[in-house]
């Protein structure tokens, strides 16, 4: 029977390198702050249910967008297309000014990125307090396909790439 380690004697840099072999979707979530548009990358997200349609996210519990997405209960998930690479890159580093020079649109009175291989606006239900970061279990009051025929953009071995099908 193999032998495992105490969680004690799990290390981070270990516990990353396990997860860099899964290949994950990669969103950018966004909400409003008043007028000023904030958002992240997040590749922890998925499909929770269909009836009624929900979907979880998890954010870092110092995140300022996690703050205002409790505030005003409401949230857009960006799944971003093999083409934004560099929006997921823009999102995913810290500070404020994160859409100053990206083009979105306001929907359902969330920001939009143009393009995005699909497009989801949702209202949280639950905030499931889990270690370092909160999961929100939200309904889906939206939900439209992107730019046709759009690649969705993954993360996988620490790079931005997309699946491929298997051949027979």
């Amino acid at each position: 029977m193999p032998t495992s380690q105490p969680t004690s004697a799990i290390t981070l840099q270990a516990f990353r390198g396990a997860m860099a072999a899964v290949a994950s979707p990669v969103a950018v979530v966004t909400a409003m702050d008043g007028p000023r548009p904030h958002g992240t990358t997040v590749s922890a997200f998925a499909s929770l249910s269909l009836t009624p349609p929900m979907v979880l996210v998890s954010l870092d519990n110092r995140s300022q967008l996690l703050a205002i997405i409790r505030h005003t209960g409401r949230f857009g998930l960006n799944i971003l297309g093999t083409h934004q690479a560099g929006l997921a890159a823009t999102f995913a580093r810290s500070g404020r000014d994160k859409f100053d020079d990206v083009i979105w649109l306001p929907s359902a009175n969330l920001p939009r990125l143009p393009g995005s291989a699909a497009w989801i606006a949702a209202e949280v239900d639950e905030y499931v307090t889990a270690g370092d970061h909160t999961v929100l279990l939200a309904r889906v009051t939206t939900a439209e396909s992107g730019r046709e025929g759009s690649k969705s953009l993954t993360y996988h071995q620490r790079s931005f790439g997309t699946h491929t099908p298997l051949t027979a």
